[in-house]
């Protein structure tokens, strides 16, 4: 389910056609490379192809000492609308790709300029930063409208989050815009215009020392670290089970069918 839903019950990945073209492209200009979502067809769904190739990417960024910084971006009107149920990541790689962002010894910036739900949610929690088109860009925690919870994508976002902010958001499953998402601590800045915000930035970025980066971001992502390591195993197998209890196939069931759920009065 790509708007409403961002994790899933624990397994192998479904097996699914090989589509055409790469679902992550990459460019570089002057130390910055930008790795673009490029599944538009199901909004950038995480779907086990989509995971595997943003790893991918990133472990080669990682490597390439002319990388100073990752841009990550999207194609179409959507960053990410969570987990693809259909042909879904498993959770575990999931997690591992969240992780592998934080760990990158080089800052990841997302540039959003769309709607973001649910499992989304998890990999801007996980960059150093994000910027949002302030009109064009919305967010929500979907997963309680479904009888589930946001449960592995609290690892980044929680120790990030202003915690009244992700009460509200966590509870309601209601949409919120960038000007409410920077004030919650989920975004960097709301922007007019995207682009021009992220000038300054990259430029820092560029002048920045390898060694300076990646030592400093280590400093940056302790606690967000320390969550993983304590509470990454509980909240897989919580997910897990949250989608076989009736509840959440009747949420499933109902996004689905366009229709409200049993509970909804």
């Amino acid at each position: 389910m790509t708007e409403n839903a961002t994790e899933h019950a624990a397994g192998r990945p479904a097996e699914h056609p090989k589509a055409p073209g790469p679902l992550v492209a990459s460019a570089h200009e002057r130390g910055i490379t930008t790795l673009t979502l490029d599944s538009p067809a199901n909004r950038n769904a995480l779907s086990a192809r989509l995971v595997g190739a943003l790893g991918d990417a990133l472990t080669a960024c990682a490597k390439d000492p002319a990388v100073r910084a990752v841009v990550l971006t999207h194609t179409g009107n959507t960053f990410s609308a969570g987990a693809d149920l259909k042909a879904p990541a498993n959770p575990y790689t999931f997690v591992a790709l969240m992780r592998q962002i934080i760990e990158l010894p080089k800052p990841v910036v997302a540039r959003v300029t769309g709607h973001v739900r649910a499992g989304g949610l998890g990999l801007l929690g996980a960059c150093d930063l994000a910027f949002a088109d302030r009109t064009g860009s919305d967010f929500a925690f979907t997963e309680v409208r479904i009888g589930v919870a946001p449960a592995v994508i609290s690892l980044p976002l929680l120790p990030r989050v202003e915690p009244r902010a992700a009460a509200r958001y966590y509870l309601t499953g209601e949409r919120f815009d960038a000007a409410a998402a920077a004030a919650a601590g989920l975004i960097t800045e709301a922007s007019d215009d995207v682009d021009a915000a992220l000038v300054p930035v990259l430029d820092g970025l560029r002048r920045a020392s390898p060694q300076g980066l990646a030592e400093s971001k280590k400093l940056l992502t302790v606690e967000v670290l320390k969550a993983f390591d304590e509470h990454a195993e509980d909240l897989v197998q919580r997910s897990a089970s949250l989608f076989t209890t009736l509840e959440a196939r009747e949420g499933i069931a109902a996004f689905r069918e366009r229709r409200d759920a049993a509970w909804v009065r």
